[in-house]
């Protein structure tokens, strides 16, 4: 539902925007733009609400949420087809990128929850040791505001949402007006699997009921988006002194080695360069290939290229452009790669009869003069630069303001990884590419201008708490050596656990190192 169109006000003066598909430019619905007073009313709701939710024990939050495991299953055939009228992009790509990755990180952070967010023993060390015995609590944040992209309106909404609700706090979402009724599906499947009407809820908007979120007085924001609206998240969060991630835009890297499986490295790169009809972070939008193979990695991408469908069918593997604001972005950019020498290979023209398509297109010849090769292009293209050797395409890798995630395509594993190591992104994957957003024990998040903290990993769900160290004092005399009124004694006692402690070897005891 990419193309929004403003409509008259409705009777109270709220701003409405009505929205067509791209893929048919048929009028798919409209939303009812949220203002600040409906916001901060929302927040209000939420504040209540979350104190409760709060109060549920953190084994039945996850029982409760894992229900939404059921109910997507059972539902997925119409949200699918939400999705699809949200965004244009095919049946396949919504089940898997949404629904599979969905009922993922429901199943995976349900599973965590008790683990990761019940109180824990903490040991200190040294003499603290006898003196206290200290808990770790994972305390709540409160109301947690998650701003969503339209690539990936619905898993990107699910995934923060849950992991907030599972440690305590109430979830404003706050949807991309480009694609706003997945978001609503989000919603819906945890309100009806139990989840408290006021402890999430959906605002819906444009940049202004975003803006009026992150400055509602909320305590965390967790935004997926571009760089430039990222940058004005952190700065105002920064101003309220309150916690935010961000997961910004990307231009990674694919490097094939002159050693890699071609035949893989082929499909992979094709894969990764058009799937969610390019609309992809962490998709592979720069290829540096060992100029020693380049020829033959060519011709394999054009020959699998040439193989890829895109239309509205059921038979087509890639859809419609997401966002009509999106084709002018890659037209510009590949127009000035050919201008500067590039050569289009494969496709190169929209398709905008009754819907708006841009076919996978293959250029050659690039180099890092092109937007093409420094711009976020967010389009299904695959660039290809060829290089002289391994050390230059990292080179150019690392030449970048992004820095979300990369790929090294090679059969010396030891080499890759030597590689990877060494390029400035904040994941890196060896003979694949594009999925490691999904392996949610591993941190994600980006480096450069691509984000800001990271998201999913082994501490994810405590992302969404403050810990609170309590400690208890293990015996409660009435008074303490070192407490007032000090005297000469206070002097010679402390003076001389500094000899007899870090004077000799009782400082290499485990006991005193920790």
């Amino acid at each position: 539902m990419a193309i929004v169109e403003p409509q008259s006000p409705t009777d109270d003066g709220h701003r409405r925007l009505a929205l067509r598909s791209t893929a048919t430019n048929e009028p798919v619905g409209e939303i009812t733009v949220s203002t600040a007073e409906d916001v901060a009313d929302a927040v209000t709701r939420a504040r209540v609400a979350q104190q409760e939710w709060a109060e549920v024990p953190i084994a039945e939050r996850a029982k409760i949420i894992r229900r939404a495991v059921d109910l997507l299953v059972k539902y997925r055939e119409e949200i699918i087809e939400t999705i699809r009228r949200d965004t244009g992009k095919t049946h396949i790509d919504a089940l898997m990128i949404e629904i599979i990755a969905g009922l993922d990180f429901l199943t995976h952070w349900c599973a965590r929850a008790v683990k990761d967010l019940s109180d824990e023993p903490l040991k200190p060390h040294g003499f603290q040791r006898v003196l206290k015995k200290v808990v770790m609590h994972y305390r709540p944040l409160g109301v947690v505001g998650v701003i969503t992209p339209w690539n990936g309106p619905f898993a990107l909404a699910i995934n923060p949402s849950v992991q907030a609700l599972l440690a305590g706090n109430a979830v404003l979402v706050k949807p991309s007006e480009v694609a706003p009724h997945s978001a609503d599906w989000a919603v819906r499947l945890l309100h009806e699997a139990g989840v408290p009407e006021d402890a999430i809820q959906v605002l819906h908007g444009d940049g202004e009921t975003g803006a009026a979120l992150v400055r509602a007085g909320i305590d965390k924001i967790s935004f997926t988006g571009s760089v430039g609206t990222g940058k004005k998240i952190a700065a105002a969060c920064a101003e309220q002194l309150i916690p935010c991630t961000l997961e910004l835009g990307g231009k990674d890297a694919m490097i094939v080695c002159a050693d890699a499986d071609l035949e893989r490295a082929a499909g992979g790169a094709v894969f990764a360069s058009v799937f969610n009809s390019g609309h992809v972070c962490m998709g592979v939008e720069r290829i540096y290939v060992v100029e020693s193979v380049a020829d033959e990695f060519e011709r394999l991408v054009e020959e699998k290229l040439r193989e890829v469908r895109c239309g509205s069918g059921d038979d087509c593997d890639v859809g419609a452009l997401f966002w009509d604001r999106q084709l002018s972005i890659i037209e510009r950019h590949i127009e000035d790669a050919k201008a500067k020498g590039a050569e289009v290979i494969v496709g190169g023209e929209a398709v905008t009869n009754g819907g708006l398509f841009y076919p996978p297109t293959l250029v050659c010849n690039v180099d890092h003069s092109m937007a093409l090769m420094k711009d976020e292009t967010f389009g299904p293209i695959v660039s290809i630069m060829r290089v002289k050797d391994e050390e230059e395409a990292l080179r150019l890798a690392n030449d970048s303001e992004y820095g979300l995630s990369g790929s090294v395509w090679t059969k010396d594993t030891e080499k890759g990884v030597a590689l990877a190591k060494r390029m400035e992104t904040g994941s890196v994957l060896i003979n694949d590419a594009s999925m490691s957003y999904g392996i949610l024990e591993a941190p994600f998040g980006g480096m450069k201008d691509s984000g800001l903290g990271q998201m999913n990993g082994m501490r994810s769900l405590r992302n969404y708490t403050f810990a609170q160290p309590i400690g208890v004092a293990r015996r409660a005399p009435k008074t303490e050596p070192h407490w007032y009124p000090h005297s000469d004694k206070t002097t010679k006692d402390l003076d001389g656990m500094v000899k007899l402690v870090y004077g000799t070897v009782l400082k290499k005891l485990p006991f005193f190192t920790g």
